[in-house]
C-alpha cells in the first residue's frame, strides 16, 4: 500500500503486493471515492469530509490518472487532506493524444479491478465525466460493485466528456444530480426515478465562507483583473494553439493570469500559445492553484469587477455562484446549463471573444442567480449513502425503466 510516503513517480507500482483490507464491519458501508484530476478533487472535498464524519460510513480515498502525472503531481494536494489508500496510474507523461487516452483507460480498468479486490468497497463514488471516472465505473459495474455518481445528467462536449458522462450514468446505481434539469435527463435516459436524487453541486459547498484573495497575494500573481482558463477539446495541437492565440489577442489591455490547461489531447498546443503570449498580454502564469487559493481569486475578481474567460466549467458553476461574469469560449461546454453570468463566444476568434468581453462587463452582478443548490450537497450525499439499503441483486441489476 502506498500510504502517505508515496512520492508519486510513475515507476511505482502501488497496491499490487499490498495486503488486502478486511471487509467492512457489520452495519458499516465502505465508500471508495476515486479522484482523477484537480477538477474533480476540488468538488469532492466537501463530500469526502461529510462521509468521514458520518456514522455508518467508512471513507477510503484512491488517487488516479492526472493526479499522478509529472510535473504537477496534484496527488500531493489529495494527500494533504486525506489518507490515500491506493493509486491507479493511467497516463504517461508527454503522451496526450486520444489514442494515448484510450490506452490509459484500459490500464485504468485493470488497476481499478485490482484495487477493488484489495479494498472491498461497499460503494464506489465517482464524479463527472473524465476517463478516470469511466475506467473506474467500468471495472466496478463488471465486478458487481454499486456505483454512486455525482454530476450525472449534465451536458458538456469536452473531448469525449458527453458520451463518457452518460455512459457512467448507465453503469451507475445511485445518481446524485446537481440540478433539476440534469435529474430529468437521467430519468429520460431510462434510469429508475427512485435512484435519482437532486443534491446540488458540491462545487457550491463552502463558497459563502471564501474570503477574497488578499492584495499581497494578488500582486504575486500580477494583480490580475482577468483569469484565463482554456482546456483542449481534442483537436490537433496546432489548432488548439491557433485558437488560444486568438483568445489571448482579445485580452489585450487586460491584466491576465493564465492557468495551465488539463492533460487532455491538444494540451501541448495551448501551452505553446500561452508561452508565446506571455511576453505581451499575459502578465503571469500558474501551472496549478490549490482549490482554496483558486476560489479566493474568483471571489476577488467577482468583488473587484473582474472576469473569467475560457472554457472551464468553473466559470459556469463556481463563477455563477460567486456572481463573477464569465466569457465561455468555443464548444467545450456546449449543452451545459447557462446561468446569467455567462456570455458565449461561439468561436475563438479575437473579434467574437472581444465582443463577448464587452457584453460580460455590462452584466448586472447583483441580479445573478444559479441552479446548483444551496451549498449543502456534501451532507446530502453522505446522508443518502448512509441511509441507502445495502446493495442486493435488485440494486445491481440495471435495466431501462421504459
Amino acid at each position: 500500500m502506498i500510504g502517505d510516503g508515496w512520492d508519486g513517480e510513475p515507476s511505482v507500482r502501488p497496491g499490487e503486493y499490498a495486503e488486502p483490507l478486511s471487509a467492512p464491519s457489520a452495519g458499516t458501508k465502505r465508500v471508495l471515492a476515486i479522484t482523477g484530476s484537480r477538477a474533480d478533487f476540488g468538488l469532492l472535498v466537501p463530500v469526502l469530509r461529510e462521509i468521514e464524519t458520518k456514522p455508518g460510513l467508512e471513507l477510503v480515498v484512491v488517487a488516479a490518472g492526472s493526479h499522478l502525472v509529472t510535473p504537477a503531481l496534484t496527488y500531493r494536494d489529495v494527500k494533504k487532506l486525506f489518507h490515500v489508500a491506493d493509486a491507479a496510474i493511467m497516463q504517461t507523461p508527454g503522451r496526450t493524444t486520444r489514442l494515448d487516452d484510450a490506452e490509459a483507460t484500459g490500464r485504468g480498468v485493470h488497476r481499478f479491478a485490482r484495487i477493488y479486490r484489495r479494498l472491498q468497497p461497499t460503494w464506489v463514488l465517482l464524479l463527472g465525466d473524465r476517463i478516470e471516472a469511466f475506467a473506474a465505473a467500468a471495472a466496478a459495474a463488471i465486478a458487481g460493485i454499486p456505483i454512486a455518481h455525482i454530476h450525472g445528467g449534465d451536458r458538456a462536449e469536452g473531448v469525449a466528456d458527453e458520451s463518457l458522462r452518460h455512459a457512467i450514468t448507465k453503469l451507475a446505481h445511485v445518481h446524485l444530480a446537481a440540478t433539476a434539469a440534469s435529474a430529468q435527463r437521467i430519468v429520460r435516459m431510462g434510469e429508475r426515478p427512485e435512484t435519482v436524487h437532486i443534491v446540488g453541486s458540491p462545487a457550491i459547498d463552502g463558497l459563502s465562507r471564501v474570503q477574497p484573495m488578499s492584495d499581497e497575494v494578488s500582486r504575486s500573481f500580477g494583480d490580475p483583473d482577468t483569469l484565463l482558463l482554456m482546456h483542449p477539446i481534442g483537436r490537433p495541437a496546432e489548432h488548439e494553439e491557433a485558437s488560444v492565440s486568438g483568445v489571448i489577442d482579445a485580452l489585450s489591455g487586460r491584466r491576465v493570469l493564465a492557468l495551465d490547461p488539463n492533460l487532455d489531447p491538444g494540451r501541448d498546443g495551448i501551452m505553446r500559445a500561452l508561452d508565446t503570449g506571455s511576453g505581451s498580454t499575459i502578465v503571469h502564469r500558474a501551472a496549478h492553484m490549490e482549490r482554496p487559493l483558486f476560489l479566493s481569486l474568483l471571489k476577488r475578481l467577482a468583488v473587484a469587477g473582474g472576469l473569467i474567460v475560457g472554457n472551464s466549467s468553473a466559470a459556469l458553476i463556481e463563477g455563477a455562484a460567486l456572481k463573477l461574469p464569465a466569457v465561455n469560449v468555443g464548444p467545450r461546454q456546449a449543452g451545459r446549463e447557462r446561468p446569467p453570468n455567462v456570455v458565449d463566444a461561439p468561436s475563438e476568434t479575437t473579434h467574437e471573444v472581444r465582443q463577448a468581453i464587452q457584453l460580460a462587463m455590462t452584466i448586472d452582478r447583483e441580479a445573478l442567480t444559479h441552479p446548483y443548490g444551496d451549498g449543502q450537497s456534501g451532507a446530502r450525499i453522505a446522508d443518502l449513502l448512509a441511509q441507502a439499503p445495502l446493495p442486493d441483486e435488485r440494486t445491481l441489476r440495471k435495466r431501462n425503466a421504459y
